[in-house]
């Protein structure tokens, strides 16, 4: 029974869900091949996804029924479901929300919140669903990182809080550095990383953005509001944790960046994924009535 519990704390039931063309079915084909699920990466525009696997899908370059996939990154064990960002496919979307644990929605980095972004938002709201966002294309001419969480502040009345802060523009964009461990990420052309310290040229912005983020934190989380007032050091264990409590209850949403196309910044997402998302232990068992019963 223990081993059934511990493996069902390392389980996360997530789902991408975005407006079309946010570029959702390419970040779950790259999560897919950098946690070794597919050997080959496939490409929307060329038809051979691994989660759009219909016909009509691949003809029309988008995602019509969910696709339910597992993969492993680390200690966690994944299953993921890709749901359609075409607002045609709406009820879609919404059978797939009531199962998930937690959703990773998709922004693009250039237009924000987009019509169909509003509806699947309001939809996870309906079921309650814990969310990460994840700011794609961030190497788009006029990709912008705060703009775009702007939109959600604005259009979505949510409460992001950025844990990345991206490093270069456009098509300079070449990586992340994380305001928790206080590390930067950078990635090649293959989407091989190189981790290393926060650059010189970064220290101001990480040090304003960190404090930003650990107030916004503190403001949902007694136990962090504390040291934060007393100005005790806050571990990174703490951070964390603090950062886990408020997003399984839907007080916060982190804020994280990359361009998957460019397999760039994946594998922080999968960190993110497994470190703030809920396992099934965190949150309430799905309600049912079965057929021909009151």
């Amino acid at each position: 029974l223990t081993v059934a519990r511990n493996s069902l704390k390392q389980t996360r039931n997530i789902g991408f869900i975005a407006h079309i063309d946010a570029g959702k079915t390419t970040v779950s084909e790259r999560v897919l091949y950098f946690t070794g699920r597919i050997h080959k990466l496939g490409t929307v525009d060329d038809g051979n996804t691994a989660t759009d696997w219909m016909d009509q899908e691949r003809e029309r370059g988008i995602t019509i029924v969910s696709a339910a996939t597992a993969t492993q990154w680390k200690d966690w064990e994944l299953n993921i479901i890709d749901t359609p960002g075409h607002v045609d496919f709406t009820a879609e979307v919404e059978r797939s929300l009531r199962i998930l644990d937690g959703g990773i929605v998709v922004f693009d980095s250039v237009a924000g919140v987009q019509p169909q972004s509003e509806t699947v938002w309001r939809q996870a709201d309906k079921y309650q669903v814990p969310r990460i966002c994840f700011i794609n294309k961030m190497d788009k001419v006029g990709g912008d990182y705060y703009h775009a969480i702007d939109t959600i502040v604005q259009r979505l009345k949510a409460n992001p809080v950025p844990i990345q802060i991206p490093m270069g523009s456009e098509d300079q964009f070449y990586g992340v550095i994380d305001l928790v461990e206080g590390r930067s990420f950078t990635f090649d052309e293959e989407g091989n990383m190189t981790e290393g310290g926060v650059p010189d040229e970064f220290m101001e912005e990480f040090e304003i953005r960190r404090s930003e983020m650990i107030e916004k934190i503190a403001e949902q989380d007694d136990n962090l509001l504390e040291k934060f007032l007393l100005e005790e050091d806050i571990s990174q264990e703490e951070l964390k944790a603090a950062i886990r409590t408020v997003t399984i209850s839907n007080k916060v949403v982190p804020v994280l960046c990359g361009t998957a196309l460019k397999n760039k910044c994946v594998q922080p997402l999968l960190d993110a994924i497994g470190e703030y998302l809920p396992s099934p232990l965190d949150v309430p068992p799905v309600e049912g009535v079965k057929p021909g019963t009151d």
